[in-house]
This record gives structure tokens, sequence and C-alpha cells, in this order.
């Protein structure tokens, strides 16, 4: 037990730097392919800008996530490790568990008793052990630190864990390399590790790109923590699996507290007008993670306007009921008009 635990403070010391992000791509190319970058010309009349979005809901697990698990699973392998843990509302869980069957590592997975069913499938199908437990991310979190102990499983962290944020960080490469005159970026904030990686690569390649974040104001942490400059916990109620965190987690608040142009927090109503507004102006399917850049780029249209703007699409693992709700409003078929 002793040397799994040397092994994680270890591994969880390695640095996060534009030169990692780089060095990430080798494992994270040998499984899978770039995301596309598309402009939606509806989306840029409707927000005033030229916006393009960022298609990580095509990876195999259907998010962005699936980077990092490949990345840091690749590092778990070379130093012999036969199994991990994790706690998860969804997309992290689905990316460990799809990344450990890749390199032959068992997985065991931690979610919230009524989960999202469609991600906890996904789990499951990708060969993970899934336990439910808990009514929440954090309490999910506390069976994990037990089962580690008993098990002898490396304890994957769903944000402080440095491989995860340098393999995410490959597709903020690929939005710079098919864009290179990017201005903003906007990208959903649960755990953080998403904002951490863009910001890691943007503006170590041009200080210049403003770099926003999204989160639900039923679940607002990680806002109320950058708000406020250090971490702070919060009431965790929303829908949307990837904002659905109750605290700000150390690593990716220490890079993203100081280098956000702006944060906006949209009411659980908006983030399914999201989802609604995805399908109608990009024919993609998404969850409302997924889907909030849309709406947060309406908020921020006065800052946006003339500029390149791109959306991150973090995320298409939605139920069917969450699917149902979004597409049963106006905007899905009549778009949005402010």
């Amino acid at each position: 037990m002793a040397a799994m635990e040397r092994l994680m403070e270890d591994i969880k010391r390695q640095p996060i730097s534009l030169t990692e992000v780089i060095r990430a791509r080798k494992a994270v190319y040998n499984r899978l392919t770039p995301s596309p970058l598309l402009e939606y010309i509806g989306l840029s009349e409707l927000i005033g800008a030229s916006v393009y979005v960022k298609h990580e809901n095509h990876h195999p697990t259907g998010s962005f996530k699936i980077r990092g698990g490949v990345n840091l699973m690749s590092h778990l392998k070379a130093r012999d490790v036969k199994g991990v843990i994790t706690f998860s509302t969804g997309n992290h869980g689905i990316s460990i568990a799809c990344a450990a069957s890749w390199f032959g590592v068992d997985s065991v997975v931690v979610v919230p008793q009524n989960n999202n069913p469609a991600k906890n499938r996904m789990i499951r199908q990708s060969g993970a052990e899934l336990i439910e437990a808990g009514g929440t991310f954090e309490e999910a979190a506390n069976v994990v630190e037990s089962l580690c102990e008993s098990r002898g499983l490396y304890y994957v962290h769903p944000a402080n864990e440095p491989h995860l944020i340098n393999g995410v960080g490959t597709g903020f490469l690929e939005v710079i390399e098919d864009l290179p005159d990017v201005d903003a970026v906007i990208v959903p904030i649960g755990a953080g590790s998403e904002a951490a990686a863009a910001i890691t690569t943007l503006k170590n390649i041009n200080p210049g790109i403003e770099v926003y974040a999204v989160q639900s104001s039923s679940s607002q942490a990680a806002y109320l923590s950058w708000k406020k400059g250090v971490i702070i916990e919060a009431p965790n109620s929303t829908f949307a699996g990837g904002f659905a965190t109750g605290i700000a987690y150390e690593l990716p608040f220490s890079i993203y507290k100081e280098n956000l142009a702006d944060f906006v927090v949209l009411s659980e109503e908006e983030i399914y007008q999201g989802i609604a507004l995805a399908g109608f102006y990009t024919h993609n399917l998404v969850e409302g993670a997924g889907g909030a850049p849309i709406m947060a780029a309406l908020k921020l249209k006065d800052k946006l306007k003339g500029k390149k703007v791109v959306l991150q699409f973090s995320g298409c693992n939605a139920s069917s009921d969450e699917i149902r709700r979004a597409y049963q409003h106006s905007y899905f078929s009549s778009g949005y008009k402010k």
C-alpha cells in the first residue's frame, strides 16, 4: 500500500505545461483522431461574431475527457498499474473506464445514486465495475477513498491529475492549429480540467486569447470560488452532470482563478435552451454542459462582437428525459432571437 501511495504522489506531482500537452499528443493520437472545428453561419449571425464549434462530442465516448483518460492511462500502464478507481457523474467515469479497457487495466467507477442512466450504461459497457453510492458527486468521492485503500487501486481524481489536464490540452492545440487567429474560447466548468487545459495551452501560445467559463447557477462552486479568489463549497443540484460539482478543485482552480476573461452562470432553463439551440443550429445532440457555451456567448455578445469565437461542445451524453425536455422547447424549432 505504501508503494501505491508513493506512486500516486509521484504521478500527481507531474508538471502541467504546454510542453507536456505537446508530449501527450503521441498517446492521445494512438487512440483518437482530432475532433472537427466547424463554423456555423447561423450561430455567427445570432451572436454577432464568427462562431466556430469544437466538436468534442464526436469522440467515441461522447466527451472531451477521453483525451485525458488516454494520456493518464498510458502513464499508469508504463508504471505497471493493474487497477484504478475514480468517482464521477458520468463523462470522466466513461473516459477512465474506456481508456482502462484499451490499456488492459481494471477499473472501478463510483457514481452518485440516481445518476444519468445513459452515462451509467456506457461505463458498464466499457468494462468497468460500476458502484452507485452517495447522493452527490462529493459523497461518491468518500466511497472511493475507502475502496482505494481496501483494494489497493490507483485513485484517479477527476480534476487533480496533471496527466488528465495535459491530455485534454491536445484539443486546444487543434483549435489553434485550425484557427490560428482565434480571439476567444468558451468552455464549461465542472471539476475544471477543461478550463485549466484551455488556459495552459492557448494562453502560453498567445496570451491575448480570451478564455471564458460557464457553469450552472444551481451548482456554482467554481464560479463563486473564482469570484472570491479562494476555494469554497456551494449547493450542488443541477441536472447537468458536466456541471455537478459542489466544490472547486485545487489543481485546476490554481490555473483558472486568475486567467479567465469572464465567468457566466446559467439557470437550469437556460441550460436546456442551450441543448435546444445546439440541435437547431448545428444538428448535434449535446448534453447540458455541452450546449451551455451557446447561451454563455449570448450573454457575452457585447464582448464577443466581431471576434473569432470557439464554443466547446464538451459532451453529448444526455439522458433521454433531458433531450426530450430540451427539444420540446420552442427554441429548438425557431432559433433564438434576443
